[in-house]
């Protein structure tokens, strides 16, 4: 197993995944060895988590600093958020996306309310472009591997997904 330090802890990482990230690696280095502005052709996608209350999330945002600020913040158990998606690449930002039920109440992601992000925002967002030349990545979330999501990104974008799976 490798290690790598974190600020937070040491995190192992497992030989398996150490080895898919070679591979993906070496598959996009032949890419871009082909297409040398294929880096230019992918949509980089994720959403995070704004806490309404001032709250800053560790794993959306980072703080260096040359001394540790001994900063503690109190929040409440389950404070209300705002969850925002967004897609960049060479071409602009698509978005931003807020995730909010049909009440205009703010929510998180699952698989329909992702799967409905894409089907009425992402998609009509792409009709200026040509997708037969663009790639689309996002991470393993549950929600943006479950085989209906899958699907419906090879619907649009065929086999150029980067995903988990």
């Amino acid at each position: 197993m490798n290690f790598f330090y974190s600020k937070d802890n040491l995190v192992a990482l497992h030989f398996k995944y150490d080895q898919a990230r070679r591979r993906f690696v070496e598959w996009a280095q032949n890419e871009i060895a082909v297409v040398p502005d294929f880096h230019k052709r992918i949509f980089y996608s994720d959403e995070a988590h704004f806490w309404l209350n001032g709250y800053v999330n560790k794993q959306n945002c980072r703080i260096w600093s040359e001394a540790n600020p001994q900063v503690y913040v109190e929040t409440p158990l389950h404070p209300e958020k705002l969850t925002v998606w967004c897609a960049l690449w060479a071409g602009g930002i698509i978005g931003p996306y807020f995730f909010k039920n049909d009440e205009g109440h703010n929510v998180t992601v699952n698989g329909d309310r992702y799967r409905a992000m894409i089907t009425n925002f992402f998609i009509p967002e792409l009709s200026n472009h040509d997708v037969q030349e663009l790639w689309f990545q996002q991470d393993g979330a549950t929600c943006h591997t479950a085989r209906a999501t899958i699907d419906l990104w090879k619907d649009t974008f065929g086999d150029r997904l980067i995903s988990r799976f």
